[in-house]
């Protein structure tokens, strides 16, 4: 009598295999990758940027390489905070061919919604070497206050 293993059978499918692919890709999918099975990358969410914070600040800073400072326009609408700007580095010679083709350009728009309310008129934002650091304050409302507590 011949043994055969299991998962050599040629005849056996499971039956959950294709459930089970799916969910991996899925996963996949909402955490910001690419399904296994050799897709395509496509653009990425531009631009890339960190919101923290600390006791008295929101802190968000976004890497906006080869974009003017003049080009840019950061506005605070509610709790929202939306980064707008162009980024002119296409080259307009329609001989070349790309191989790959990472770098775009033309207008671009990030929102990020805020973790607390800020004081929008104390808002500063500076850009050093392509990385753009905005600091919002907190609002004195939703700033952690420390009660003293009374013995007796």
């Amino acid at each position: 009598m011949a043994i055969i293993r299991f998962g050599d059978r040629p005849f056996f499918r499971n039956p959950w295999s294709d459930f089970d692919r799916m969910r991996r890709e899925l996963d996949a999918l909402f955490q910001g990758g690419v399904p296994q099975h050799g897709g395509q990358t496509g653009a990425t969410v531009f631009p890339a940027l960190n919101v923290s914070a600390d006791g008295n600040n929101i802190y968000v800073r976004a890497e906006i390489p080869g974009v003017s400072a003049n080009l840019l326009d950061i506005a605070i609408e509610g709790d929202t905070l939306t980064i707008k700007g162009e980024r002119e580095t296409c080259s307009a010679d329609d001989k070349l061919s790309y191989h790959r083709r990472e770098l775009e350009c033309g207008n671009f728009s990030r929102a990020v919604t805020l973790p607390t309310k800020v004081q929008v008129d104390k808002v500063q934002a500076k850009a050093i070497d392509g990385i753009v650091t905005i600091t919002l304050p907190k609002a004195e409302v939703v700033k952690p206050k420390q009660i003293k507590v009374n013995v007796g």
